[in-house]
């Protein structure tokens, strides 16, 4: 017999590729403008870091239930206190 999951694993999200436009597509308009104007102002030793840091803000936004989630946070429901969140797994 083997065990089997409770609940079904989640689908694995699709990445988004490593370049401006990909990222630059993935953000909100917002921060979009936000990733272009950070990324065109960088010197070319910071690029590389500006697109990794858009990169995973993009990721994020593809995560299962992140429109849910922000909804959550932004009306004060579902949250979390620091305190719970350092104590999880200390028994």
């Amino acid at each position: 017999m083997t065990a089997q999951p409770e609940h079904p694993a989640a689908p694995r999200i699709t990445g988004i590729p490593r370049t401006i436009n990909a990222i630059g597509d993935a953000l909100t308009g917002s921060e979009r403008a936000r990733f272009y104007t950070e990324v065109l102002a960088a010197e070319e030793s910071a690029v590389p870091a500006a697109m990794h840091r858009w990169w995973k803000t993009a990721m994020l936004h593809r995560a299962p239930a992140a429109v849910q989630s922000r909804a959550n946070a932004a009306a004060g429901r579902s949250l979390v206190s620091v305190d719970d969140l350092l104590m999880d797994g200390v028994q």
